[in-house]
């Protein structure tokens, strides 16, 4: 039965007269001359020039029709107006391509003296006014002759390709101009695989989320498992109607959708991890940290639903800011739609690309199996080319070499790091634009010449300490031992402490930490300065959304509601503003009532703070993120903070932390799930019920495994753990609580680091340069330089280095510079495919070789597995520069009796 579509702008396959040629048809139906149809297909990307003559009666697609159409139909002077609109709203825009904005800016610039009097007797902009602002010269390369001299045909196309699209080439390729609202998406099959699949990814996620190092079942792996099971439902259950509470639910409504699809997978990415406050339990509940009898279920459950949908809350209220508008990209997102639709969706997929007849459903396949097999080399058989430290090889005992280029322990300088993806694509350089990752990788680079001087002048004594660790080290350069100054009750002893000494950081982490202070300040001034306009009509947005919530009104999409893929959600029922403020409500109850009923030593303010906070910095955090997909969090700043105003309490400190860090973390993440839903054209309504049913089942099956660890696994967090559950996470959230809820940070960085509190005046001081160089430096250089993203850079340190970067640093300038620049069209259908191929091969191969080998403590124990923990690697031989036992009185730091 085909389905009669309720979307106006839907296009029937049937527009065209069969038994033509599809060219001569749509030629003969049309505007458009041949020569000018064939200048438009390879604009769309659907083909290169040499493929159109071979694949011509195969490229009109019922997407394609639909921007033909419009290139048809578009007036040009209302054309002329969305490119003068277009140049203003994206001089700025980095994501925006330069090779477009060239082009837009040259076909103002030619401007007919006939065609301008038509347009600015309309409001509109004058010509000389955007001419100036291009600021191009008749002398100039002529763009328009590479493509074409058809002028109108290229403002035309241009045109719709923005207002009817997309302006992004990464949007086009994943997203359709079209969509049909009456394709399947909530359906009750889709609940009953997207949960079954919430739980199994649960399970394991929550188990391994302990172990070093830990295996994750990610979005793309589930997706790959969710297809087969959807087809096996599709085949076997029957096609029946039974009624629950008198509604009608169509068990099998036919063949598996694309939206049915997208739905299951954002179902399960909105809890693909373990909730964050699962680090409370284990820190509050085992022995060997805190032990505390009282850590119920009912305690459990109010801080992980509180801590899990606070940030939930605000996600609604941030819509109009990070949803709505097209500039808003969520790159992190784009490879989990494109391999959604590589393997549910083949329009045009049998078409020649660049020479590449391969269709993307077959690509994912091929660089699957490849991937998949691939992996066993680096990560059983020939371990060391994951982490590839052969400048080490070279004399293994040198401390110096090691700094400088050793993977494990060192800063990892080195031009050939690594041969796994597990390596390489860590910091999703497939994904991130490449102004992102060159940016931070510029950071990372400066900061290993600052960790590189603050070591080597053994600036607060990091001389005497391994280079880059994010261990805490005591006054004889061993690993701090938190229960040298903790009394029975596990509470901070000031005698003991005055005993022992304070804890001492490696120089990556003195670096890390004075970058964390000096980031907050400036990402959010810088932010405001350089982006004020955005910022006013967010902080607008916002109040609108909660002034449209009190007097009853759903979410509207206010000065987006032109986007067309804006226009295209308004098929569907938008969820309410006050659906989002009750769970916020309800949320904010759960934890007060979790501070309130359990002594926890916090007070009902550190809620109301934590959340005040995490609202403040959620516009500049979420709005940098869905531009760049950068992102922070705010844990640094939350433990400084209450470090300060609750002292000597690390068990307060981590019930903030909790909150402090996860509203907002949990904000981007349902927030992306959203854009999904957006960009795929899912209901609103259905995306809200599925991510509060999967937050619910997430956060009891962790709680469920986690207690059940605790119980039953013996040596739990235990470094020396046989089977790897040495809990890295927790150790370094206990460590924290010592370190900045019992020692304080008024003891920690008033007497030992006191430099560390100028970092954040320096963040704000920073500012002024940075500005300043944005507006009167090279434009080819200000237009790309993000001074945020370039401090972010230097977070990456302790225990990470260069290693995890420089490999991506080469596949993100081939992929997502050299070939989206010269092989558009190429890269819009291979590149997110590639990428969730590559990543969900190493996943699943990583998760064989755990549960056949590694389970088992099966090994190969030859060279290629060995020879990376040679020496210092390894663990072996001296791992500081200077030697303590030289040190004045043996021993380093503040002198005794000197610290309080």
């Amino acid at each position: 039965m085909v389905r009669k579509p309720q979307n106006p702008e839907y296009i029937e396959l049937s527009a065209f007269e069969p038994g033509t040629s599809v060219l001569e048809d749509a030629v003969s139906h049309g505007k458009l001359t041949e020569s000018q149809l064939r200048i438009v297909l390879v604009r769309l990307g659907v083909a290169t020039d040499s493929d159109i003559a071979i694949n011509f009666e195969k490229v009109l697609s019922q997407n394609v029709r639909y921007m033909v159409q419009k290139v048809e139909e578009i007036e040009t002077s209302d054309a002329i107006r969305i490119l003068r609109d277009a140049l203003t709203d994206h001089r700025e825009d980095v994501n925006f391509r330069r090779e477009d904005y060239d082009l837009i800016s040259e076909l103002i610039r030619r401007i007919p003296n006939k065609v301008e009097d038509v347009v600015t007797s309309s409001p509109g902009q004058a010509s000389g006014e955007m001419r100036a602002e291009t600021g191009r010269k008749d002398d100039e390369e002529n763009i328009i002759s590479e493509k074409t001299d058809d002028w109108e045909l290229l403002v035309k196309l241009e045109a719709v390709l923005i207002a009817y699209h997309s302006p992004y080439p990464e949007i086009r390729a994943i997203t359709d101009p079209i969509d049909d609202p009456t394709i399947p998406a909530e359906t009750f099959r889709v609940y009953v695989i997207s949960l079954f699949w919430t739980l199994i990814g649960s399970i394991i996620n929550t188990i391994f989320v302990h172990r070093l190092p830990s295996i994750s079942v990610g979005t793309s792996t589930i997706q790959i498992l969710i297809l087969p099971s959807a087809k096996l439902w599709e085949r076997f259950v029957p096609n029946k109607t039974i009624k629950v509470f008198g509604r009608a639910i169509n068990l099998n409504p036919g063949e598996w959708t694309y939206k049915e699809m997208m739905l299951s997978t954002i179902i399960y990415s909105c809890s693909s991890g373990a909730p964050y406050s699962i680090y409370n339990i284990v820190v509050m509940k085992l022995e060997r940290f805190y032990g505390l009898k009282w850590v119920s279920w009912g305690f459990q459950l109010l801080l992980t639903l509180s801590t899990q949908c606070l940030g939930f809350g605000l996600a609604g209220v941030m819509r109009k800011v990070c949803i709505y508008p097209s500039k808003a990209l969520w790159p992190t997102i784009l490879p989990t739609i494109a391999l959604n639709r590589a393997l549910m969706k083949s329009d045009a997929d049998d078409l020649p690309i660049n020479g590449w007849k391969v269709t993307r459903y077959s690509f994912f396949c091929i660089a699957f199996s490849l991937s998949f097999i691939y992996y066993w080399i680096p990560g059983f058989f020939f371990n060391a080319l994951s982490m590839l430290n052969w400048p080490t090889w070279f004399a293994p005992d040198s401390i110096h070499l090691t700094n400088i280029t050793g993977s494990k322990f060192g800063l990892g300088l080195n031009p050939l790091p690594s041969l796994d993806w597990n390596v390489i694509g860590s910091a999703f350089c497939l994904t991130i634009p490449f102004y992102t990752y060159a940016n931070q990788y510029l950071g990372i680079m400066l900061a290993f010449f600052v960790i590189l001087i603050v070591y080597y002048t053994n600036n607060n004594w990091t001389g005497y300490l391994p280079i880059n660790s994010n261990h805490l080290f005591d006054k004889l350069a061993k690993s701090y031992n938190v229960h040298k100054i903790l009394n029975e009750e596990n509470q901070f002893d000031a005698t003991k402490y005055q005993e022992y000494g304070p804890p001492y950081f490696s120089a990556a982490s003195l670096v890390m930490y004075g970058a964390h202070f000096c980031l907050y300040p400036f990402a959010i001034t810088y932010y405001v300065v350089t982006e004020w306009t955005s910022v006013k009509t967010s902080i607008e947005n916002v109040y609108h959304t909660f002034r449209d919530s009190f007097v009853g009104e759903n979410g509207s999409f206010g000065k987006y509601k032109d986007d067309p893929h804006c226009k295209m959600m308004r098929h569907y029922s938008e969820v309410p503003d006050w659906w989002f403020l009750v769970i916020l409500m309800v949320s904010t109850c759960c934890a007060i009532s979790c501070v309130s009923f359990y002594p926890t030593e916090t007070p009902l303010w550190g809620i109301f703070f934590t959340i005040v906070i995490n609202f403040i910095f959620l516009i500049p955090l979420t709005a940098i993120a869905s531009v760049t997909g950068f992102s922070f969090g705010l844990n640094v700043l939350v433990e400084l903070i209450v470090g300060y105003t609750i002292p000597n309490s690390g068990l307060a400190l981590i019930i903030l932390k909790s909150f402090g860090y996860n509203i907002d973390s949990q904000a981007s993440n349902y927030i992306t799930d959203q854009k999904m839903a957006h960009y795929s054209k899912i209901p609103p309504r259905a995306i809200f019920r599925g991510q509060i049913a999967s937050t619910i089942l997430n956060a009891v099956v962790a709680l469920t495994i986690t207690n059940w660890q605790l119980a039953n696994i013996g040596d739990f967090c235990d470094p020396l753990n046989k089977n790897r559950f040495s809990c890295p996470g927790a150790n370094t959230y206990f460590f924290s609580s010592i370190q900045y809820g019992e020692i304080g940070p008024s003891k920690v960085f008033t007497g030992i680091y006191p430099v560390l509190k100028w970092c954040f005046l320096f963040g704000f001081l920073l500012v002024i340069p940075c500005y300043f160089f944005k507006l009167h430096g090279p434009e080819k250089i200000t237009r790309y330089f993000h001074p945020t993203l370039i401090i972010g850079g230097f977070l990456y340190y302790a225990p990470l280095n260069l290693s995890f970067f420089t490999g991506g640093l080469y596949c993100s300038y081939i992929f997502m510079y050299y070939i989206r620049k010269h092989y558009l069209a190429w890269w819009e259908k291979y590149n997110y495919i590639l990428t969730s191929a590559l990543s969900a091969g190493v996943a699943f191969s990583a998760l064989i070789i755990f549960v056949v080998f590694e389970y088992r403590s099966i090994e190969i124990n030859w060279w290629g597995n060995t020879i990376t923990d040679q020496g210092i690697e390894g663990g072996h031989g001296r791992m500081a520069w200077l030697d303590v036992k030289n040190a004045p009185d043996g021993y380093i730091g503040l002198r005794k009796g000197t610290y309080h």
